[in-house]
């Protein structure tokens, strides 16, 4: 039997309602996480996923629901389940100690001996790249220093799942990429399952097995990284996981399994079964988008193509967005050495192309863009 045919449910809530003065906060009708595996929730900042997560944490008593870990349902604060999970947050809150000491806090509280205690504090500080900091006072820590030392403490109870809200939020960019990867490597070689909150979808990309996108206290859409962010299940998820052209349109022609809508300033092709005058959102995103400055050759398979101009192109590190207007709104990502070759500036007139498999198709009956 294969086990990845079969995953194992740590942790569901059930009908899972949280309030706040007297105001619905949180609404999840189900949540299972799979052991082993890394939950991220992503969304915009009052989305509710710190909310989610302290709830799953047992820190928040929530209004109304069931949180059952292991098939056995737990309480907010309940002590047994507390010393089998971990939480580091955004600020690390570490006691007025030695790197050493707050690492080893967790341990001692368990009772575990001090030569045993020193053996596997080393040990984690080592995996954290901070054994040299260990009789260093945890004020005088740089931001990145002292959210390893929150990880290490967090890890060293070898918990069943860790909660992480936020833990690089507060770093800069290259102490944030550098944190990323060493935490993923860990969770990958102890094979922790954790649960993650952030607004930032590079970190989700990294970490994820599986995303939940929240928005307004509920889950939007949860799935696979890749299934979220190529097929995602609305307008609000689409515009937030990097979808940077939505399109509203209406099916005016279908064949075979392939209709034309018609978007504002054009017609644009696309895979699906739809029937004629349905109302849909046509999503593409900019890495499917192809610029050029000749247009496409006769008999291309390419049946998507605009002729347009650059609006605005923003440097994004290895690569460029560029805005064009093709009667529409529509985004690419072209590289560096693009950007040179075709000449690329504002003002340039080009032409834009994707295939009718990269785009997207959202029915818009119950949606509001």
């Amino acid at each position: 039997m294969n086990p990845e045919s079969h995953p194992q449910i740590i942790l569901q809530a059930e009908d899972l309602h949280v309030r706040r003065g007297g105001v619905p906060v949180l609404a999840i009708p189900a949540l299972s996480v799979v052991q082993g595996q890394i939950l991220v929730l992503i969304g915009p900042n009052g989305a509710g996923k710190s909310t989610l997560l302290l709830a799953l944490a047992g820190l928040l008593k929530p209004s109304r629901g069931n949180i059952i870990f292991r098939g056995k349902e737990i309480d907010a604060g309940g002590s047994g389940y507390r010393r089998r999970i971990a939480m580091a947050f955004q600020e690390p809150l570490l006691f007025d100690a030695t790197v050493f000491d707050n690492v080893a806090a967790g341990l001692k509280i368990r009772g575990m001996g001090r030569a045993e205690i020193g053996r596997t504090v080393s040990a984690y500080l080592e995996r954290f790249g901070i054994g040299h900091l260990a009789q260093r006072s945890a004020r005088k820590l740089s931001g990145g220093e002292a959210q390893r030392t929150s990880l290490a403490r967090a890890f060293v109870t070898k918990p069943e799942i860790i909660f992480l809200d936020e833990p690089f939020s507060s770093l800069d960019a290259p102490t944030r990429e550098e944190l990323i990867g060493d935490l993923e490597r860990i969770l990958r070689e102890t094979h922790t399952t954790a649960i993650v909150a952030t607004h930032d979808q590079a970190e989700a990309l990294r970490l994820a097995d599986r995303v939940a996108v929240m928005n307004e206290g509920k889950i939007a859409q949860i799935g696979p990284v890749a299934e979220v962010m190529n097929r995602p299940a609305d307008g609000f998820v689409a515009s937030f996981v990097g979808v940077e052209t939505v399109l509203p349109g209406r099916v005016i022609r279908t064949s075979d399994g392939v209709f034309i809508a018609a978007v504002e300033g054009g017609e644009i092709e696309a895979v699906g079964r739809v029937r004629p005058g349905a109302a849909v959102l046509c999503c593409i995103r900019p890495e499917h988008v192809t610029i050029s400055t000749n247009s496409p050759l006769s008999g291309s398979s390419v049946r998507n193509v605009f002729p347009g101009a650059i609006r605005k192109i923003t440097p994004l590190g290895l690569f460029h967005r560029v805005r064009l207007d093709c009667g529409f709104d529509l985004v690419a990502y072209v590289t560096r050495q693009s950007l040179e070759n075709l000449a690329l500036h504002e003002g340039k007139n080009v032409t834009a192309s994707f295939k009718a498999t990269a785009v997207h198709v959202i029915p818009r009956g119950t949606l509001q863009v």
